[in-house]
């Protein structure tokens, strides 16, 4: 499978989210983030829409800032890598992956697992 790994290790290729272009697939992933926590509602499709990690868009964890901060495109380019930011990044991750194992269906657990639960991974090729 192809791969585009963002700066925190996710692969938007395997994102059904990045993936989602239509209405209803974007109303679906706007339900699927919320069952699994990454939103605390619903949110429209304008809001769920995702083209990729670009400079100007939030980051939970603060990576966009840090990045920039250290002159990198990823983290694992930091030379402070791996970084108190990214340990905190991986146990959330964790955390989001057992929530995901109890409310996906297996489908949507192992699109989920290839977009986002091999971080670290991801960042240490």
């Amino acid at each position: 499978m192809k791969e585009k790994i963002t700066l925190c290790g996710d692969n938007c290729i395997a994102c059904p989210r990045y993936n989602a272009h239509t209405d209803e697939e974007l109303r679906t992933v706007a339900e699927l983030w919320y069952r699994v926590g990454w939103r605390d509602r619903i949110v429209t499709n304008e809001e769920i829409k995702c083209e990729g990690c670009h400079s100007h868009k939030q980051c939970t964890y603060k990576l966009v800032e840090c990045t920039k901060e250290h002159c990198v495109e990823k983290c694992n380019q930091c030379e402070d890598f791996p970084c108190e930011k990214i340990s905190q990044m991986l146990l959330r991750s964790e955390e989001y992956q057992k929530v995901s194992k109890e409310v996906c269906t297996p489908a949507e657990y192992e699109m989920l697992e290839r977009a986002f639960f091999n971080k670290e991974s991801n960042l240490r090729n």
